[in-house]
């Protein structure tokens, strides 16, 4: 991670990795922050990751990297330290590394504050299942149990085949009816036309007969 400052004479670009060295393996001696001098191309180590500090709160961590580089002259030279806060940003891994400000005109305690995002910084969300979501899974277990246990039951106890093996099939279809008819009773505009009766093939071809046409065949 790179930022870019700009003093109005000089320009330095600071190089963060956190864990680990910036330098070249050969020159690496710990350093997980440098600056580097724009116009001289002057290295100078600002914190080391083998003396480090964290301290976090709800939403933020701040790092505390030591043991950089003297002072020439200032801070009665003592070691440079690196003061980087970092904030939560869901959306992003690292991002937004910016240095914020150089203390360097007390007698000790000098530093460099940087910030910048990142989602390790973010509280862990505990995931849970509301009360309704409980019921919900209950209640498909049991649907699951009384299906596949009464099918169990009515092929290998019972004897069953078919659609017989369906646990209590008679009620769930006398229920299919009954929910087929409240359906119709509330969802119908009009009421439904009576029911014509059922007329053999030619009924209505046949008209009446006397019922004196038979008289004569009665024994007398």
């Amino acid at each position: 991670i790179e930022t870019t400052y700009n003093d109005g004479k000089d320009s330095y670009t600071y190089t963060l990795i956190l864990c680990g060295g910036v330098l070249d393996p050969g020159k690496s001696s710990y350093e997980t922050l440098v600056q580097n001098r724009t116009q001289t191309s002057e290295i100078t180590v600002i914190g080391r990751y083998n003396d480090t500090q964290i301290i976090n709160g709800t939403d933020w961590i701040m790092l505390i990297y030591g043991s950089g580089d003297k002072y020439d002259s200032h801070c009665q030279q003592e070691a440079r330290t690196a003061m980087i806060m970092i904030s939560c940003n869901k959306k992003t891994l690292a991002d937004d590394f910016t240095i914020i400000h150089e203390e360097r005109d007390k007698s000790s305690d000098c530093f460099y504050l940087f910030e910048m995002d990142s989602s390790v910084a973010c509280p862990i969300e505990e995931s849970h299942l509301s009360v309704g979501s409980i019921l919900i899974i209950v209640f498909v277990v049991l649907v699951g149990v009384y299906i596949i246990g009464g099918f169990l039951y009515q092929r290998f106890v019972v004897g069953a085949k078919g659609m017989e093996q369906f646990p209590n099939i008679a009620m769930w279809r006398e229920l299919g009816n009954l929910v087929a008819d409240g359906c119709d009773f509330v969802c119908r505009s009009q009421p439904r036309s009576s029911e014509t009766a059922y007329r053999g093939v030619g009924d209505d071809q046949l008209g009446e007969e006397p019922e004196e046409r038979d008289d004569h065949l009665l024994p007398m």
